[in-house]
């Protein structure tokens, strides 16, 4: 069946409906203004439930079978595990057993350890995935294997279309590392501690029904609670959940190329010099290793000139541990806990406090923190002349990235994206990026090996480094500079005309799509 396209005022051409519902075009930063209500899960009564509090039963199966689990429906998860999720592939071994099909996947994102789930997309136990997909997952889309479209929204946007009624989820299974037989949970404690749970809040406010799953219960009561149990329906206890070694994965090493290391040093550079680092000032940096070295050269300069921040965005690693710990910062707000450090602080430290998309991140609200951001330290993965940017697919076309809580950062009131200049010999800087994700008039400064590019938008930002020794640079002779050095333009990619993926703004509209690759 073909997809009626339009072209949205990005210029995109993007699908008008997306898996059997209608679709708004992208309008233009903050263009879009919704309308309605919020969704609301169904009313339930205490009359169903144990009236001790133990909703404890005896497997995943019993618990699917017990919500009602039919063919067709919505099964949400979540990734706070990363790569070392146990839980999503059980689910999916459980509903296969159970006969049904065509199951929509909705994770907040999947990771290479999902990579067995092809198998149920091939048989039709899954019929498509609406979530982040990272590595095999997001490879087997772009072949256009998938039955339905693959949607991929920012952090913020999977808990706008929740909420909004965008996505309604039918179950909703929860991975805790501790709960109580109520159905209260959290990720600080035992034996597959994870930090916070804040990706599946939506999850537990919205679906209809909820399996909490652990492999630390407690008696009640679990505190404290980051998931409550007036929101669950069943739990079941597995031998383990989680690897949360695994959480440290991919994005998450720090970087160890002199190159990236020196495009890490010029950004911080870039931030003190631009009067963005000063007492009070707050700023967030992504997960990738060039943000992470970034941090710790920030660090420096705060020490060296008596610096203090009044709150740290995590992603929460070692890195911004330390500086708390140091009292380089009053608190870090933390969205996704990247490493064991960053588990402990939050268990243990007041001041390391646990957010949720809702707070941080969800367009359709009254404000969030993403705007409240002095800076925001990002990656990407092309970036062109008009200083729009691509997170989700490479240069050949495919499809192997998410786009994570990064649209949202946009809004930040500097954003910056180190990057290298050339992967594999292949020019970052493009004359239009393969997947539009972020709409260059948020993007403020392109951080490279050889040199720095500012927003032409930005001219308070060019003023402000005017002197400062910095290499700084336009987009373009940054662009001609690469590809004379890298023999030429990239190849653009080999895509058919098929769609297999949608990418929504913040706001729910559709920025951008994702065409077959063909092989």
């Amino acid at each position: 069946m073909s997809t009626k396209m339009i072209e949205n005022v990005a210029g995109r051409m993007v699908p008008t409906e997306i898996n059997g519902k209608p679709a708004i075009p992208f309008q233009g930063v903050n263009q879009y203004a919704p309308t309605g209500r919020k969704a609301a899960p169904p009313i339930s009564s205490c009359v169903n439930y144990p009236a001790d509090g133990n909703k404890v039963v005896g497997s995943l199966k019993e618990a699917l079978h017990l919500c009602g689990l039919r063919d067709g429906m919505t099964i949400s998860s979540h990734h706070h595990f990363r790569n070392g999720d146990l839980v999503s592939n059980q689910v999916f071994d459980a509903v296969a057993e159970l006969g049904v099909r065509d199951v929509m996947w909705f994770p907040s994102a999947s990771f290479p350890c999902h990579a067995r789930l092809v198998d149920y997309l091939e048989s039709g136990v899954i019929h498509h995935i609406e979530g982040s997909m990272n590595g095999p997952l997001g490879d087997y889309c772009s072949t256009g294997k998938m039955r339905g479209l693959g949607v991929l929204r920012s952090h913020g946007g999977r808990y706008q279309a929740v909420q909004d009624g965008e996505v309604h989820i039918d179950i909703a299974v929860i991975a805790a590392p501790t709960a109580d037989p109520f159905g209260n949970a959290n990720g600080l404690t035992g034996p597959s501690a994870c930090g916070l749970l804040g990706f599946a809040l939506a999850d537990s406010q919205y679906a209809d029904k909820v399996i909490v799953v652990t492999d630390n219960l407690i008696d009640f009561p679990c505190i404290p609670w980051q998931i409550h149990g007036n929101h669950v329906d069943y739990v079941v206890v597995l031998d383990k959940i989680g690897e949360p070694e695994k959480i440290i994965s991919g994005t998450t090493q720090l970087t160890r190329s002199p190159d990236r290391l020196l495009i890490a040093e010029l950004t911080a550079n870039f931030v003190r010099e631009a009067g963005i680092m000063k007492n009070g000032f707050s700023f967030q940096a992504g997960a990738g290793g060039t943000a992470l070295a970034f941090a710790i050269y920030l660090k420096e300069h705060m020490l060296h000139d008596g610096v203090k921040a009044r709150f740290i965005r995590g992603g929460s690693t070692q890195y911004l541990v330390e500086m708390l710990e140091q009292g380089l910062t009053d608190y870090i707000l933390d969205g996704q806990t990247f490493d064991l450090e960053g588990v402990r602080s939050m268990r243990d430290n007041p001041h390391h406090v646990n957010t949720s998309p809702f707070t941080s991140y969800n367009f359709h609200g009254k404000g969030n923190f993403a705007s409240i951001l002095d800076c925001v330290v990002l990656g990407a993965t092309e970036v062109d002349v008009d200083f729009n940017a691509n997170v989700v697919t490479h240069s050949d076309g495919k499809l192997l990235h998410g786009i994570g809580g990064w649209q949202n950062c946009l809004f930040s009131k500097c954003t910056i994206l180190p990057i290298p200049s050339f992967r594999d010999r292949i020019p970052v800087i493009v004359d239009r990026v393969t997947t539009l994700c972020g709409p260059g008039e948020l993007i403020d400064v392109i951080v490279t090996e050889r040199g720095i590019a500012i927003n032409p938008l930005r001219q308070d930002l060019i003023k402000a480094v005017s002197g400062s020794g910095l290499p700084l640079k336009s987009i373009q002779d940054l662009k001609k500079e690469v590809e004379d050095l890298c023999g030429g333009k990239p190849e653009a990619p080999k895509l058919g005309e098929k769609v297999v993926a949608a990418v929504k703004w913040v706001d729910g509209t559709v920025i951008d799509s994702v065409r077959q690759v063909l092989v």
